[in-house]
């Protein structure tokens, strides 16, 4: 199983990593900052979907989406 940990205070970032080397079952490497925001704009779009389908967020047609093209 792959996770995505957030740790907000850079400082504690070298600590986590080394925490999590300890552990023979855990591979624990940065992500590149073009890869985290890669990651960032693909959970942005999730959650919004999600929010369009539980109808808190109104969706665009995909015609109209189309046509703006």
């Amino acid at each position: 199983m792959d996770i995505l940990l957030t740790i907000k205070d850079n400082c504690k970032v070298a600590h986590i990593l080394t925490v999590l080397k300890r552990y023979t079952y855990v591979k624990a490497k940065p992500l590149s900052p073009e890869k985290a925001e890669v990651i960032k704009g693909i959970k942005k779009s999730v959650d919004e979907v999600n929010r369009i389908r539980k109808g808190k967020l109104k969706g665009i047609p995909a015609d109209d989406l189309l046509n703006e093209l």
